[in-house]
Protein backbone atom coordinates (compact mmCIF):
# COMPACT_ATOMS: atom_id res chain seq x y z
CA UNK A 1 0.00 0.00 0.00
CA UNK A 2 1.53 3.57 -1.05
CA UNK A 3 2.17 6.28 1.72
CA UNK A 4 -0.64 8.04 -0.08
CA UNK A 5 -3.48 5.10 0.30
CA UNK A 6 -2.20 4.92 4.78
CA UNK A 7 -4.92 5.72 6.82
CA UNK A 8 -7.21 6.07 3.82
CA UNK A 9 -10.43 4.29 5.27
CA UNK A 10 -12.18 4.33 1.87
CA UNK A 11 -9.69 1.60 1.04
CA UNK A 12 -11.58 -0.76 3.38
CA UNK A 13 -13.60 -3.46 2.41
CA UNK A 14 -17.49 -3.00 3.85
CA UNK A 15 -18.70 -5.97 5.11
CA UNK A 16 -22.26 -5.70 3.54
CA UNK A 17 -20.98 -3.94 0.12
CA UNK A 18 -20.62 -0.55 -0.50
CA UNK A 19 -23.02 1.21 0.59
CA UNK A 20 -25.38 3.49 -2.51
CA UNK A 21 -27.37 5.89 0.41
CA UNK A 22 -25.24 9.03 1.87
CA UNK A 23 -26.38 11.46 4.67
CA UNK A 24 -24.49 13.67 7.26
CA UNK A 25 -24.29 13.63 10.88
CA UNK A 26 -22.95 16.32 13.45
CA UNK A 27 -25.33 19.08 11.41
CA UNK A 28 -26.34 20.66 15.17
CA UNK A 29 -24.30 18.95 18.43
CA UNK A 30 -27.59 17.31 19.54
CA UNK A 31 -27.36 14.52 16.10
CA UNK A 32 -24.55 12.83 18.27
CA UNK A 33 -24.97 12.29 21.56
CA UNK A 34 -22.60 10.35 23.67
CA UNK A 35 -22.90 9.11 27.29
CA UNK A 36 -19.84 7.44 29.25
CA UNK A 37 -20.56 4.05 31.01
CA UNK A 38 -18.57 2.05 33.55
CA UNK A 39 -19.56 -1.07 34.60
CA UNK A 40 -19.26 -0.67 38.96
CA UNK A 41 -20.53 1.28 41.24
CA UNK A 42 -18.68 4.18 43.11
CA UNK A 43 -18.42 3.78 46.76
CA UNK A 44 -19.87 7.58 47.76
CA UNK A 45 -16.27 8.12 49.61
CA UNK A 46 -12.51 8.17 49.33
CA UNK A 47 -10.04 11.00 47.99
CA UNK A 48 -11.13 11.01 44.58
CA UNK A 49 -14.01 13.38 43.42
CA UNK A 50 -16.59 11.89 40.64
CA UNK A 51 -18.44 14.59 38.24
CA UNK A 52 -20.79 13.48 35.94
CA UNK A 53 -20.32 16.38 33.31
CA UNK A 54 -22.46 17.01 30.88
CA UNK A 55 -21.05 19.09 27.71
CA UNK A 56 -21.91 20.73 24.17
CA UNK A 57 -20.15 22.52 21.89
CA UNK A 58 -16.95 22.11 23.98
CA UNK A 59 -13.70 19.89 23.98
CA UNK A 60 -12.41 17.78 26.38
CA UNK A 61 -9.03 19.33 27.27
CA UNK A 62 -10.53 22.75 28.10
CA UNK A 63 -13.33 21.36 30.38
CA UNK A 64 -10.74 19.34 32.55
CA UNK A 65 -8.81 23.09 32.83
CA UNK A 66 -12.32 24.65 33.87
CA UNK A 67 -12.78 21.69 36.43
CA UNK A 68 -9.34 22.12 37.93
CA UNK A 69 -9.92 26.03 38.35
CA UNK A 70 -13.70 25.36 40.15
CA UNK A 71 -11.73 23.13 42.85
CA UNK A 72 -8.65 25.17 42.76
CA UNK A 73 -6.15 22.09 42.15
CA UNK A 74 -4.28 21.94 39.29
CA UNK A 75 -4.99 20.20 36.08
CA UNK A 76 -2.77 16.86 36.68
CA UNK A 77 -5.03 16.35 39.72
CA UNK A 78 -8.42 15.50 37.34
CA UNK A 79 -8.08 12.58 35.30
CA UNK A 80 -10.60 11.60 32.17
CA UNK A 81 -10.87 8.22 30.20
CA UNK A 82 -11.03 9.34 27.02
CA UNK A 83 -11.72 12.47 24.87
CA UNK A 84 -14.72 13.26 23.74
CA UNK A 85 -16.34 14.80 20.27
CA UNK A 86 -16.57 18.62 20.71
CA UNK A 87 -19.15 19.18 18.15
CA UNK A 88 -21.82 16.95 19.96
CA UNK A 89 -23.58 16.89 23.31
CA UNK A 90 -21.62 14.53 25.80
CA UNK A 91 -21.89 12.93 29.01
CA UNK A 92 -19.06 11.56 30.67
CA UNK A 93 -16.84 11.38 33.99
CA UNK A 94 -14.08 13.26 35.58
CA UNK A 95 -12.06 12.42 38.53
CA UNK A 96 -10.33 14.83 40.81
CA UNK A 97 -7.93 14.38 43.39
CA UNK A 98 -8.95 15.89 46.35
CA UNK A 99 -7.67 14.51 49.59
CA UNK A 100 -8.97 15.96 53.22
CA UNK A 101 -10.42 18.74 50.84
CA UNK A 102 -14.57 19.15 51.06
CA UNK A 103 -16.20 19.34 47.40
CA UNK A 104 -16.74 22.59 45.56
CA UNK A 105 -20.24 23.99 45.32
CA UNK A 106 -22.01 22.81 41.85
CA UNK A 107 -23.42 26.54 42.47
CA UNK A 108 -20.35 27.52 41.53
CA UNK A 109 -19.67 26.02 38.74
CA UNK A 110 -21.39 28.52 36.10
CA UNK A 111 -20.51 27.66 32.69
CA UNK A 112 -22.62 28.02 29.59
CA UNK A 113 -22.48 24.54 27.42
CA UNK A 114 -21.23 22.83 30.42
CA UNK A 115 -22.86 21.39 33.79
CA UNK A 116 -22.02 19.50 36.34
CA UNK A 117 -25.34 17.11 36.97
CA UNK A 118 -23.80 15.22 40.17
CA UNK A 119 -20.66 14.49 42.30
CA UNK A 120 -19.72 11.33 44.01
CA UNK A 121 -16.45 10.34 46.21
CA UNK A 122 -14.62 6.92 45.33
CA UNK A 123 -11.08 5.75 46.51
CA UNK A 124 -9.90 5.10 42.85
CA UNK A 125 -9.43 7.63 40.40
CA UNK A 126 -10.40 7.21 36.88
CA UNK A 127 -8.40 5.51 34.64
CA UNK A 128 -7.85 6.36 30.77
CA UNK A 129 -9.99 3.63 29.12
CA UNK A 130 -11.23 2.83 31.82
CA UNK A 131 -15.26 2.39 30.20
CA UNK A 132 -17.03 -0.20 29.77
CA UNK A 133 -18.59 1.15 26.70
CA UNK A 134 -20.54 4.21 25.29
CA UNK A 135 -23.89 4.62 24.11
CA UNK A 136 -24.88 6.87 21.42
CA UNK A 137 -27.83 9.13 19.77
CA UNK A 138 -26.87 9.81 16.12
CA UNK A 139 -29.16 11.60 13.72
CA UNK A 140 -28.03 10.84 10.23
CA UNK A 141 -29.89 13.91 7.60
CA UNK A 142 -29.79 14.70 4.25
CA UNK A 143 -30.42 11.14 3.07
CA UNK A 144 -30.41 10.46 -0.47
CA UNK A 145 -29.70 7.83 -2.91
CA UNK A 146 -25.78 7.58 -4.95
CA UNK A 147 -24.34 5.45 -7.63
CA UNK A 148 -28.15 4.31 -8.77
CA UNK A 149 -28.85 3.30 -4.97
CA UNK A 150 -32.85 3.53 -6.13
CA UNK A 151 -35.91 5.80 -5.04
CA UNK A 152 -37.20 3.37 -1.81
CA UNK A 153 -34.44 4.72 0.47
CA UNK A 154 -36.11 3.62 3.40
CA UNK A 155 -36.30 0.29 2.22
CA UNK A 156 -32.81 0.47 1.38
CA UNK A 157 -31.75 1.64 4.81
CA UNK A 158 -33.80 -0.55 6.98
CA UNK A 159 -32.34 -3.85 5.14
CA UNK A 160 -28.73 -2.98 6.24
CA UNK A 161 -30.13 -2.10 9.45
CA UNK A 162 -31.34 -5.07 10.13
CA UNK A 163 -28.37 -7.00 9.14
CA UNK A 164 -25.86 -4.48 11.46
CA UNK A 165 -28.68 -5.38 14.35
CA UNK A 166 -28.23 -9.35 13.31
CA UNK A 167 -24.39 -9.60 12.26
CA UNK A 168 -22.52 -6.85 14.20
CA UNK A 169 -19.66 -4.87 12.06
CA UNK A 170 -16.27 -5.33 11.51
CA UNK A 171 -14.47 -3.70 14.69
CA UNK A 172 -12.03 -1.35 12.39
CA UNK A 173 -10.76 1.75 14.11
CA UNK A 174 -12.05 4.78 13.21
CA UNK A 175 -10.43 7.92 11.45
CA UNK A 176 -10.35 9.57 15.16
CA UNK A 177 -7.66 7.13 15.86
CA UNK A 178 -4.91 8.31 13.17
CA UNK A 179 -5.54 12.22 13.34
CA UNK A 180 -6.65 14.89 11.08
CA UNK A 181 -5.44 13.96 7.53
CA UNK A 182 -3.64 10.79 8.86
CA UNK A 183 -1.25 12.91 10.95
CA UNK A 184 -0.39 10.70 13.75
CA UNK A 185 0.84 7.75 11.27
CA UNK A 186 2.60 10.04 9.82
CA UNK A 187 4.41 11.03 12.35
CA UNK A 188 4.78 7.42 13.60
CA UNK A 189 6.12 6.64 10.20
CA UNK A 190 8.80 9.44 10.99
CA UNK A 191 9.48 7.98 14.62
CA UNK A 192 10.04 4.72 13.46
CA UNK A 193 12.56 6.21 10.68
CA UNK A 194 14.48 8.19 13.55
CA UNK A 195 13.14 11.38 12.05
CA UNK A 196 11.82 12.66 15.34
CA UNK A 197 14.27 12.88 18.03
CA UNK A 198 11.91 14.54 20.53
CA UNK A 199 8.65 13.13 21.46
CA UNK A 200 7.15 13.17 24.45
CA UNK A 201 5.48 10.09 26.16
CA UNK A 202 2.01 10.33 25.50
CA UNK A 203 2.84 11.38 21.75
CA UNK A 204 4.87 8.42 21.06
CA UNK A 205 2.09 6.34 22.25
CA UNK A 206 -0.07 7.89 20.38
CA UNK A 207 1.51 7.57 17.09
CA UNK A 208 2.78 3.49 17.97
CA UNK A 209 -0.65 3.00 18.57
CA UNK A 210 -1.36 4.41 15.24
CA UNK A 211 0.87 2.49 13.28
CA UNK A 212 0.18 -0.96 14.56
CA UNK A 213 -4.08 0.23 14.46
CA UNK A 214 -3.61 0.80 10.68
CA UNK A 215 -1.86 -2.77 10.53
CA UNK A 216 -4.49 -3.96 11.92
CA UNK A 217 -7.52 -2.29 10.01
CA UNK A 218 -5.71 -3.92 6.95
CA UNK A 219 -5.68 -6.96 8.07
CA UNK A 220 -9.71 -7.00 9.28
CA UNK A 221 -10.40 -5.48 5.55
CA UNK A 222 -8.64 -8.82 4.23
CA UNK A 223 -10.75 -11.15 6.48
CA UNK A 224 -13.50 -9.03 5.20
CA UNK A 225 -12.52 -9.88 1.72
CA UNK A 226 -12.49 -13.53 2.74
CA UNK A 227 -15.66 -13.31 4.55
CA UNK A 228 -14.00 -14.71 7.68
CA UNK A 229 -14.34 -11.41 9.98
CA UNK A 230 -17.09 -13.29 11.68
CA UNK A 231 -16.28 -16.89 11.00
CA UNK A 232 -14.18 -19.64 12.71
CA UNK A 233 -11.49 -20.27 10.61
CA UNK A 234 -8.47 -22.64 11.47
CA UNK A 235 -6.40 -21.27 14.12
CA UNK A 236 -8.46 -18.41 14.92
CA UNK A 237 -8.21 -16.71 18.49
CA UNK A 238 -11.07 -16.16 19.94
CA UNK A 239 -12.48 -13.17 22.46
CA UNK A 240 -16.02 -14.14 24.57
CA UNK A 241 -18.59 -11.38 23.79
CA UNK A 242 -18.11 -8.80 26.49
CA UNK A 243 -15.16 -10.03 27.99
CA UNK A 244 -11.52 -9.14 27.47
CA UNK A 245 -10.43 -12.79 27.64
CA UNK A 246 -9.39 -15.09 24.32
CA UNK A 247 -8.08 -18.13 23.71
CA UNK A 248 -6.88 -20.25 20.82
CA UNK A 249 -9.31 -22.71 19.05
CA UNK A 250 -8.90 -25.88 20.16
CA UNK A 251 -10.59 -27.48 17.24
CA UNK A 252 -14.14 -27.80 19.57
CA UNK A 253 -16.91 -28.60 17.37
CA UNK A 254 -19.18 -26.21 18.91
CA UNK A 255 -16.89 -22.98 18.51
CA UNK A 256 -18.24 -22.79 14.80
CA UNK A 257 -21.75 -22.70 16.05
CA UNK A 258 -20.62 -20.44 19.14
CA UNK A 259 -19.31 -17.87 17.00
CA UNK A 260 -22.30 -17.74 14.43
CA UNK A 261 -24.53 -17.33 17.71
CA UNK A 262 -22.54 -14.18 18.39
CA UNK A 263 -20.95 -15.60 21.81
CA UNK A 264 -17.26 -15.76 20.25
CA UNK A 265 -15.74 -13.35 17.87
CA UNK A 266 -12.22 -14.31 15.93
CA UNK A 267 -9.51 -11.90 16.90
CA UNK A 268 -6.87 -9.68 14.90
CA UNK A 269 -3.15 -9.00 16.12
CA UNK A 270 -2.39 -6.13 17.28
CA UNK A 271 1.02 -6.45 16.47
CA UNK A 272 3.95 -5.82 18.30
CA UNK A 273 6.81 -7.62 20.15
CA UNK A 274 6.53 -11.48 20.39
CA UNK A 275 5.22 -14.68 18.44
CA UNK A 276 1.25 -14.60 17.18
CA UNK A 277 -1.10 -16.27 18.85
CA UNK A 278 -2.49 -17.81 16.12
CA UNK A 279 -1.97 -21.25 14.00
CA UNK A 280 -2.62 -22.60 10.60
CA UNK A 281 -4.64 -20.54 8.41
CA UNK A 282 -5.16 -17.65 10.32
CA UNK A 283 -1.86 -17.38 11.22
CA UNK A 284 -0.83 -17.35 7.40
CA UNK A 285 -2.92 -14.18 6.95
CA UNK A 286 -1.16 -12.10 9.61
CA UNK A 287 2.15 -13.45 8.51
CA UNK A 288 1.17 -11.78 5.17
CA UNK A 289 0.45 -8.46 6.56
CA UNK A 290 3.40 -8.98 8.83
CA UNK A 291 5.68 -9.50 6.31
CA UNK A 292 3.86 -6.11 4.31
CA UNK A 293 4.59 -4.01 7.03
CA UNK A 294 7.70 -5.78 8.10
CA UNK A 295 9.81 -2.09 9.16
CA UNK A 296 6.96 -1.10 11.22
CA UNK A 297 6.90 -4.79 12.54
CA UNK A 298 11.05 -3.85 13.25
CA UNK A 299 10.42 -0.84 14.72
CA UNK A 300 7.28 -1.62 17.09
CA UNK A 301 9.61 -4.21 18.21
CA UNK A 302 12.33 -1.86 18.87
CA UNK A 303 10.24 0.27 20.31
CA UNK A 304 9.13 -2.83 23.36
CA UNK A 305 5.48 -2.62 22.01
CA UNK A 306 3.63 -5.54 23.50
CA UNK A 307 1.56 -7.64 20.99
CA UNK A 308 -1.99 -7.84 21.58
CA UNK A 309 -5.25 -9.05 20.66
CA UNK A 310 -8.57 -7.17 19.32
CA UNK A 311 -12.01 -8.62 18.23
CA UNK A 312 -12.80 -8.47 14.69
CA UNK A 313 -16.52 -8.08 15.03
CA UNK A 314 -18.22 -5.84 17.57
CA UNK A 315 -21.65 -6.00 18.43
CA UNK A 316 -24.03 -2.70 18.81
CA UNK A 317 -25.96 -3.40 21.77
CA UNK A 318 -29.28 -2.22 22.13
CA UNK A 319 -29.38 -1.08 18.61
CA UNK A 320 -32.83 1.25 17.62
CA UNK A 321 -34.06 3.34 14.78
CA UNK A 322 -36.78 5.45 14.23
CA UNK A 323 -37.60 8.15 11.85
CA UNK A 324 -37.54 11.72 12.75
CA UNK A 325 -38.89 15.68 11.14
CA UNK A 326 -35.34 16.24 9.86
CA UNK A 327 -35.68 20.39 10.20
CA UNK A 328 -33.29 21.67 11.84
CA UNK A 329 -33.97 25.38 13.30
CA UNK A 330 -32.57 27.86 11.40
CA UNK A 331 -31.21 29.88 14.84
CA UNK A 332 -28.94 26.50 15.46
CA UNK A 333 -26.94 26.91 12.30
CA UNK A 334 -23.88 29.72 11.41
CA UNK A 335 -26.24 32.07 9.31
CA UNK A 336 -22.94 32.68 7.66
CA UNK A 337 -22.85 28.48 6.18
CA UNK A 338 -26.75 28.00 5.79
CA UNK A 339 -26.40 28.79 1.75
CA UNK A 340 -23.06 27.39 1.48
CA UNK A 341 -23.23 25.69 -2.01
CA UNK A 342 -23.92 22.29 -2.12
CA UNK A 343 -23.81 21.25 1.26
CA UNK A 344 -27.11 23.37 2.69
CA UNK A 345 -29.31 21.10 5.34
CA UNK A 346 -32.14 19.78 4.00
CA UNK A 347 -35.64 20.97 5.22
CA UNK A 348 -38.74 18.93 5.33
CA UNK A 349 -36.75 15.13 4.64
CA UNK A 350 -36.68 12.77 7.32
CA UNK A 351 -34.16 12.20 9.21
CA UNK A 352 -32.54 8.68 10.75
CA UNK A 353 -31.99 8.59 14.63
CA UNK A 354 -29.77 5.22 15.72
CA UNK A 355 -28.86 4.40 19.41
CA UNK A 356 -26.59 1.93 20.45
CA UNK A 357 -23.96 0.79 22.81
CA UNK A 358 -20.68 0.33 21.93
CA UNK A 359 -17.93 -1.73 24.22
CA UNK A 360 -14.87 1.01 24.68
CA UNK A 361 -12.59 1.07 22.31
CA UNK A 362 -15.16 0.65 19.32
CA UNK A 363 -16.42 3.26 16.84
CA UNK A 364 -19.52 4.81 16.46
CA UNK A 365 -17.93 5.98 12.83
CA UNK A 366 -17.46 2.46 11.73
CA UNK A 367 -21.26 1.54 12.61
CA UNK A 368 -22.64 4.12 10.50
CA UNK A 369 -19.92 3.16 7.38
CA UNK A 370 -21.35 0.05 7.09
CA UNK A 371 -25.25 1.73 6.55
CA UNK A 372 -24.29 4.65 4.75
CA UNK A 373 -21.79 6.82 2.94
CA UNK A 374 -21.94 9.17 6.17
CA UNK A 375 -20.13 12.36 6.30
CA UNK A 376 -19.61 14.43 9.40
CA UNK A 377 -21.04 17.69 8.72
CA UNK A 378 -18.84 20.08 10.57
CA UNK A 379 -15.70 17.98 8.15
CA UNK A 380 -17.46 19.26 5.27
CA UNK A 381 -17.96 22.82 6.16
CA UNK A 382 -14.41 23.59 7.00
CA UNK A 383 -13.39 21.68 4.05
CA UNK A 384 -15.94 24.00 1.93
CA UNK A 385 -14.77 27.07 3.75
CA UNK A 386 -10.75 26.64 3.22
CA UNK A 387 -11.74 26.17 -0.40
CA UNK A 388 -13.54 29.69 -0.85
CA UNK A 389 -11.64 31.76 1.55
Amino acid sequence: MTNDRIADLTTLNHALGQPNVSGVYKVIPEDFIVEEQIAFELSGEGEHLWCWVEKKGENTDWVLQQLAKWAEISPVKVSVAGQKDRHAVTRQWFSLHLPKQKDPSIELFNLDNVSVLKTIRHQRKLQKGGLSGNRFTVVIRNIQAVEGGGENLIETLQTRLEKIKSLGVPNYFGAQRFGIHGRNIKQGIKLLAGELPRVKRNQKSMYLSSIRSWMFNVLLSQRVAKSSWNQLQLGDVLQLQGSNKWFLDDGSAELTDRVSALDLHPTGALYGKGELATTQKALQLEQEIAHEFSQWMLGLENYGVEQARRALRVLPLGFEWRWIDGNVPLKELDSSLIELEGFAVKQDSPALQLSFTLRSGSYATMVLRELCQASDYQEILKSRLRLSS
